[in-house]
């Protein structure tokens, strides 16, 4: 306090200048229509920008939640898809029958690491078990294919990366319904190869790569990316095709991990069917 004092009593001038200079800013800006309406201006102007400064910081630290916000409602825009469900019967004229069944369900979920650069890449999950998550689910994003889960704890998951060795996708051209295996040859996170489509097939480039739903894993219709280049390796009776990537893997946030509600009963019948049972 007598430190504050000193420096008062030091530099009385100036606050006393500074005092007489604001009482007459005041009087002029009080009694002068036109010194008046440029103070006006003047003071908007600048709590204008302040306003606007603030404005832009708090939108920048909301951006968090506003992306959890977006994915969240996302994985329940999925849930609603058609290809969420399963059409169980044609005949639909008997009361209260039905005709799809819900077959997908979607679990938000946060990538909490991630690697492209790698020939074998994984990311983390902020999800586990205890959240539903289990081994063998697709986890996509409402742009694209992402991995495969591989091992859960409590509270993470550990997804195999699309970006891997060992991963490969059945895809489907959109505009003819042909099959064909997509697979990452490690060069570019932005770039996949379609590999398998008979050369009677027409594949042009800019031509759509959906998932083909022939696994548990991911459901039918998943945008994978579009074809960029068109060709035949030799030796091969193939078109071996690049495809553009939608998602960005070096980019990835919020993802949605696929529930296959039926998962157990297709297993179940295709055990039996491998054993020659009924």
């Amino acid at each position: 306090m007598r430190n504050l004092f000193r420096f008062i009593i030091r530099y009385y001038f100036f606050f006393l200048f500074l005092l007489l200079e604001t009482v007459a800013i005041l009087f002029v800006v009080q009694h002068q229509h036109y010194q008046r309406a440029r103070f006006a201006s003047s003071a908007n102007f600048v709590a204008g920008n302040f306003h606007r400064m603030s404005s832009s910081i708090t939108d920048y630290f909301s951006l968090r939640r506003v992306n959890r916000q977006l994915s969240e409602e996302n994985a329940r825009l999925l849930e609603f898809t058609t290809e969420s469900f399963l059409k169980t019967d044609r005949q639909v004229f008997t009361y209260r029958d039905t005709l799809y069944s819900r077959r997908f369900r979607y679990i938000n979920a946060e990538v909490i690491s991630n690697s492209v650069s790698r020939r074998d890449n994984y990311m983390t999950l902020n999800k586990g078990s205890k959240h539903g998550i289990k081994p063998d689910m697709g986890v996509i994003t409402f742009n694209g294919v992402v991995g495969i889960v591989a091992n859960v704890s409590e509270n993470f998951s550990s997804v195999i990366s699309f970006l891997h060795k060992d991963m490969q996708i059945s895809a489907r051209l959109q505009k003819n319904d042909h099959i064909g295996t997509l697979l990452w040859e490690g060069n570019d996170y932005r770039k996949a190869t379609l590999t398998y489509i008979p050369t009677h097939v027409e594949l042009i480039p800019g031509d759509t790569l959906v998932t083909s739903g022939f696994s548990v894993i991911f459901p039918p219709g998943i945008f994978i990316g579009t074809i960029s280049e068109v060709e035949i390796r030799l030796g091969d009776n193939y078109f071996t095709a690049e495809v553009d990537l939608a998602t960005d893997f070096n980019s990835l946030k919020f993802v949605q991990v696929v529930q296959d509600l039926m998962n157990e009963e297709l297993q179940q019948l295709e055990v039996q069917t491998q054993a020659g049972g009924r």
